[in-house]
């Protein structure tokens, strides 16, 4: 069954329930016609609480018109909107809710393809999860990025810039005047933040995944051709609807999934990729393998020039040549065999890339912005399932490192005591931060991104080694390990640190190790195991995530949405 045939309600009389169908949808002024036309659902994200989504009605106009120019039928349904700002305790902990919500909306209504238009950071990546889910065809529009801004000068990007110049009115050296004055030109235009953060490194994974069409990771927000790209990404669902695909689970594979990883190591990208990453894969039934990422940050340099990392914008990166100019100089990486719902492999789209004479913002393999690749993946006795850091934004000095452990046992422990001036600590300790993982916090907030102490602010110290189990904007920069895996508030290895021992980090070796006596460590451990379990909230949405949400090493997805543990689709 295809079109208003598809997935009727049950009344126990099929033809009935297609009759009642069409009574109601003809009142919305639908003729035949266009009712017998293939169908190509469009989520509407758009929220006056999301900033990020304030084009969203633009392109749903503009995916219209290429469905219908096509020949299809057009039928936008809404889904929750998540915002990174506006999002309580963080979106991270509604990510997963919004992939059940466009999954079951995808399934109880009928449409033959669907295009998923987000952005915001946790957006895309539960898109696609319950899209794969879900198992139509399906393409992607990112909202895109938004315009730079500017101050006394200065070229500015959310939220790179957000926080060092925050870092810098913390310490002193801006005022309650002039940051408000900031405050209005970092964000000078709706769309994601137009630095390697989060939505960025999504948006160009997404694409190098095969899943939206060229370009589409980098046009800026409210520039026309991102109402081109919808429109042709509606043309292109169109005939995705006629044909049956390609779908999610034909395109994520494990040829692509590490083409995904190649792609984040070379632009620099958040670590938030890999947990979204993960989940997207293990939607089709795939795993993926810290060990193969680490290998990945050895053999693949950092090639964008792009805040944090480095110096530009993403519509620099536009301008540039976008992600088809990057997989043209990532090629002896990457499975250029893959395919793409454009209908053509990697190897056409890269072959087909602009060639932007002068730029500087994609490097050349054998010109690298840096050596190695963004992030490295770490064990040890405090991450014996691993932990990330992103080298390619921190402080080389710090990569090999012994401190003195100066522990906070929760994020409001942090910060009632962070900018105390008897906080004991110097610049040479190492910051910890524990329970803010996705059981302890809950939902795995962006924490991760530990202040420097005020005291050392105010002397100038711009980074110091800083380890949790949350995660951390894609904006951020600083020596600071993330995701340590299992979490403290399961009983995990940084549950066990006290202010005053010496913690380990070597990069170069990936190792990241708790210095202390097998003896002392068991004491400890016993203690912990002796310890109350974690708080389980008593009802609600709330209680479904304390009880059903993976680690991060498997995405942060509930144990039962993984495809290996659900319905085959």
């Amino acid at each position: 069954m295809s079109g208003l045939r598809k997935g009727l309600t049950s009344y126990g009389d099929a033809g009935f329930s297609l009759f009642l169908r069409k009574a109601f949808i003809k009142a919305m002024g639908y003729s035949d016609d266009a009712l017998d036309r293939p169908i190509v659902g469009i989520t509407n994200t758009a929220s006056d609480y999301n900033p990020c989504h304030g084009n969203v009605p633009d392109l749903i106009e503009s995916a219209k018109r290429g469905v219908m120019l096509a020949g299809a039928m057009p039928m936008v349904f809404p889904t929750i909107s998540i915002h990174e700002s506006f999002a309580h305790p963080t979106s991270m902990f509604l990510r997963n809710l919004m992939a059940m919500d466009t999954e079951e909306m995808i399934r109880a209504q009928p449409m033959d393809a669907v295009i998923v238009i987000g952005g915001c950071d946790k957006t895309l990546p539960a898109q696609i999860m319950g899209a794969a889910s879900a198992g139509l065809p399906t393409i992607v529009v990112p909202t895109g990025p938004m315009v730079v801004g500017h101050h006394k000068g200065e070229v500015l990007g959310a939220c790179t810039d957000c926080r060092r110049l925050w870092g810098q009115h913390r310490a002193g050296t801006i005022d309650e005047a002039e940051i408000e004055t900031i405050s209005g030109r970092l964000a000078p235009s709706v769309g994601t933040c137009m630095v390697m953060g989060t939505a960025s490194t999504m948006a160009c994974m997404i694409e190098a995944l095969g899943l939206s069409l060229p370009m589409a990771a980098t046009a800026p927000a409210v520039h026309a051709e991102r109402r081109r790209i919808a429109e042709a990404s509606g043309r292109r669902a169109a005939e995705m609807a006629v044909a049956g695909g390609p779908t999610p689970r034909e395109l994520i594979t494990p040829a692509s999934v590490r083409n995904a990883l190649a792609v984040l190591q070379a632009i620099g990208g958040s670590t938030n990729g890999i947990i979204h990453l993960t989940a997207m894969a293990g939607r089709v039934g795939l795993k993926l393998d810290l060990a193969a990422l680490d290998e990945l940050s050895r053999e693949v340099p950092v090639l964008v020039d792009l805040k944090p990392s480095g110096a530009h914008y993403m519509e620099h990166l536009h301008h540039a040549g976008g992600v088809p100019a990057l997989l043209r100089e990532l090629a002896p990486a990457l499975d250029m065999a893959c395919g793409t719902v454009a209908g053509g492999t990697l190897a056409e789209i890269a072959a087909g890339a602009e060639r932007v004479p002068g730029q500087t913002v994609i490097r050349p393999w054998d010109a690298p912005l840096q050596g190695s690749g963004a992030i490295a993946v770490l064990f040890g006795n405090l991450a014996p399932r691993g932990a990330v850091i992103k080298q390619s934004a921190a402080s080389p000095a710090l990569l090999r490192h012994k401190g003195r452990a100066v522990v906070f046992d929760s994020a409001a422990d942090m910060a009632a005591r962070i900018d105390l001036d008897d906080l004991d600590v110097t610049a040479d300790d190492i910051l910890v931060l524990r329970h803010t993982g996705p059981v302890g916090a809950p939902g795995m907030p962006e924490a991760g991104y530990l202040p420097i102490p005020l005291k050392l602010a105010r002397k100038g110290v711009k980074d110091m080694v800083r380890i949790s189990d949350a995660r951390m904007s894609g904006t951020a920069f600083g020596t600071i390990v993330l995701h340590i895996t299992p979490e403290s508030a399961v009983g995990g290895p940084l549950a066990l640190v006290r202010t005053g021992d010496i913690i380990a980090l070597d990069v170069p070796a990936r190792r990241i190790d708790l210095l202390i006596d097998q003896a002392e460590w068991a004491t400890r451990q016993t203690a912990l195991n002796l310890a109350a379990p974690p708080f389980v909230p008593g009802r609600g949405y709330a209680r479904l995530f304390a009880t059903s949400v993976l680690q991060a090493d498997e995405g942060c997805d509930f144990d039962f949405l993984r495809y290996d543990q659900g319905e085959s689709t």
